[in-house]
């Protein structure tokens, strides 16, 4: 069975503790507008697979009894930054096997202000579910007084540079280009346009990586009802976007063998995921219009440029400077402004891209539309870790 995003909402994105809100308001706002944008209502909603990483058990609950009181099934669901991809692929499993017609998937995150430590839990180091992974990195690198997430990402940077001869200038020029496509987002935290010098001026984190290209934390939530063919047809819904394919991997022996944070980060999970899911859409990376990845730091979208098949390995940086990932190149990559400059409310980000790419295969984007978009690609990483990758049609 078929199934359909019928209806997509967000929040704006914002810095933490900077608005008034608890996580359920958040909800609140995204889901309701979900719900709106599908023309259905709680009472239709049959299952909740909610989406965060930051709050107690039952958070979920919580936040979805702000949209009603209806009984309905909640699950609680927790992927580091995937998590928002992962429960948009439990609704489309539960609509796609006959188990609900109507599902409503939500993301939401209320974060603390600075820079994430070694795991999102923020617990004890040495039990951290990623402690393999930053011990691969300091096995290679050692360890820095610099924050871990970065480290390792930026780890991951001096690697492609030393092997592919990738510049700083290339891994600025991501942060500059998803800058300026935030300016025309009402929904991102950060609105300002950087230049590439701007970029490699900004305030060192880990070399090479600067704050303008590590992705901040954020408030925020985002929200997508997931419909069956039949409920669809039966409702006379409008607007749907197809949920053509979608994969999530998670690591394997290829993770940790190399000894490289290339690998460590993600790489060959998101190539794999993104392997099924053009096997099983019977459409490739060619087919593909708009994109929005999970760049959480600038180098982690050319090391998904390549595992995508946007480029051959080590021609990333050069794809980006070529003008191939924005308007007027082959493909438009992050047009929201990606987790860069939109933010990154890590149980929000998946969802938040597919919402993304909704608006613009329905051509509701604005100043961003990416002309003539009929096919997106979403991607959504998390450390530790799970990579999920979706492939959605216009219909």
């Amino acid at each position: 069975m078929k199934a359909y995003v019928a209806g997509v909402g967000m929040t704006r994105f914002e810095k933490p503790e900077t608005r008034e809100w608890q996580y359920w308001d958040m909800v609140r706002e995204a889901g309701g507008a979900a719900l709106t944008d599908a023309g259905v209502s709680y009472a239709d909603v049959e299952q909740v697979p909610v989406g965060y990483c930051f709050q107690p058990s039952t958070a979920g609950q919580r936040a979805a009894y702000e949209l009603g009181l209806t009984g309905v099934p909640v699950y609680n669901v927790n992927n580091n930054c995937a998590t928002g991809a992962t429960a948009l692929m439990l609704a489309r499993q539960l609509v796609e096997g006959g188990a609900a017609d109507c599902v409503l998937a939500l993301g939401f995150e209320k974060m603390k202000k600075g820079a994430l430590g070694g795991g999102a839990d923020g617990g004890e180091f040495s039990t951290s579910p990623v402690a393999r992974h930053y011990g691969i990195m300091a096995a290679r690198h050692g360890f820095e007084m610099t924050p871990p997430t970065a480290q390792i990402f930026g780890d991951a940077a001096r690697e492609h540079m030393e092997r592919h001869g990738t510049t700083e200038a290339q891994l600025a020029a991501v942060a500059a280009k998803n800058h300026r496509h935030s300016a025309h987002n009402p929904n991102a935290q950060f609105r300002d346009v950087y230049e590439v010098d701007d970029i490699l001026a900004a305030r060192a984190v880990h070399h090479p990586l600067t704050k303008l290209q590590c992705s901040p934390t954020s408030d925020g939530a985002a929200a997508a009802v997931v419909v069956s063919e039949r409920f669809a047809e039966r409702r006379g819904l409008r607007g749907l976007v197809e949920l053509v394919a979608q994969a999530m991997t998670t690591d394997t022996e290829e993770s940790f063998a190399s000894g490289s944070c290339i690998d460590v980060v993600g790489q060959p999970m998101s190539r794999e995921a993104a392997r099924q899911v053009y096997e099983r859409a019977g459409l490739g990376i060619e087919d593909v219009d708009v994109v929005e990845l999970h760049d959480c730091f600038s180098v982690n979208e050319l090391l998904t440029y390549e595992a995508l098949g946007m480029c051959e390995p080590g021609e990333s940086g050069k794809l980006v400077e070529s003008g191939a990932t924005t308007y007027g190149g082959r493909w438009v990559v992050n047009p929201s402004g990606g987790l860069i400059s939109k933010g990154h409310p890590l149980g929000a980000t998946g969802l938040a891209q597919v919402a993304e790419l909704v608006w613009q295969l329905r051509g509701e984007a604005g100043q961003r539309q990416v002309a003539g978009a009929r096919v997106g690609l979403a991607h959504n990483i998390g450390l530790g870790g799970a990579a999920v990758v979706t492939l959605v049609r216009a219909v």
